[in-house]
């Protein structure tokens, strides 16, 4: 195979990819984990002194209507919260990840797949299945214990990333289902990661350090997948791809205003207090800071495939406020 060139410069790029997963057979939660993600019988005492999910990822959580209305309204918001972020996470790894996935399985992107690559592919393809099943179990148990009844069928983000496909030219949709992919495993890996660090109820961080040895391996395999994608693309593919790529990660980082009024005025919090905790979360600067912030793994990633290397790519996400010129 002739040696792949950045594009840029024509020289060779020395690299030393290997498109795996490590030892799947031994590492992969699906092969390995003996967890059953059960809610454990002392849940409320564990509840005295551990959270559903972290607070410092809710910022919500410390408005003063909120923090007046009590502790045991904070754990049904954030439990709330988690079962909303379980549901969203079923029908990522099913609808969007594991879709392209198949893109890489069945040769669908404008470049040669070498079988480790596809290989791989296979496996994380079984590992996504896996992470919807545990996730699902989890939210219908916690949905269960504080009887959360009014639960999306189909989450915003997940409702705006099918808008995207459908949006997308069909010569070009493998290539951009590919790019749902790659932003949507290295952004999971390190919000993952946050997470874990917090003290969270057992069952939940036993799911959540499951899902995140998987998703490291993931989003390492992706970003290899994208470095060697990328030097393949043309220069039309180039821009649709850039400019996709920054569709997708602004869409990652909006939030999900209907639900969260939902959730806000499920626990019996006030009109006012709603709207003043919707105009923060929803102002451009907020939304710009959780991109930047969120999207760290992610733009690493294209940094080293030479992305930002071409002028117009460093301009685009500068003026979007990802990366400062």
């Amino acid at each position: 195979m002739k040696a792949l060139t950045t594009g840029l410069d024509e020289k060779p790029l020395s690299w030393s990819l290997q498109f795996t997963l490590g030892d799947w057979n031994n590492h992969a939660t699906v092969r390995t984990s003996h967890h059953d993600y059960q809610l454990p019988p002392d849940v409320q005492q564990q509840l005295l002194t551990r959270f559903w999910f972290p607070p410092a990822f809710l910022p919500y959580l410390a408005h003063p209507a909120i923090e007046a209305a009590g502790t045991d309204v904070m754990h049904r918001l954030s439990a709330c919260h988690l079962v909303h972020f379980l549901d969203y996470t079923t029908l990522l790894e099913h609808r969007i990840v594991n879709r392209a996935v198949e893109t890489i399985i069945h040769g669908e992107l404008p470049a040669y797949v070498p079988p480790r690559m596809k290989n791989a592919a296979l496996q994380l393809y079984t590992d996504e299945g896996y992470h919807a099943l545990f996730s699902n179990r989890l939210a219908e148990q916690i949905a269960k214990l504080y009887a959360i009844a009014e639960r999306p069928v189909m989450p915003l983000r997940i409702t705006r990333l099918n808008a995207l496909i459908a949006r997308t030219p069909e010569n070009s949709r493998p290539l951009a289902w590919f790019l749902l992919g790659f932003v949507s495993e290295t952004i999971i890996a390190r919000e993952l990661l946050d997470v874990c660090r917090e003290s969270l109820v057992s069952s939940v961080s036993d799911m959540l350090r499951d899902h995140l040895a998987d998703e490291a391996r993931h989003s390492r395999y992706f970003s290899e997948v994208f470095h060697y994608l990328w030097l393949t693309l043309n220069g039309r593919q180039r821009v649709f791809a850039a400019r996709t790529l920054l569709d997708i990660i602004v869409t990652f980082f909006e939030v999900d205003e209907r639900w969260l009024k939902q959730s806000l005025r499920g626990a019996r919090i006030a009109d006012s207090a709603i709207c003043e905790i919707l105009d923060s979360a929803t102002s451009v600067g907020a939304r710009r800071q959780r991109a930047r912030n969120g999207a760290v793994a992610t733009l690493d990633a294209l940094s080293k495939a030479g992305f930002f290397a071409l002028p117009n790519n460093l301009k685009l996400f500068a003026r979007a406020g990802l990366i400062d010129e």
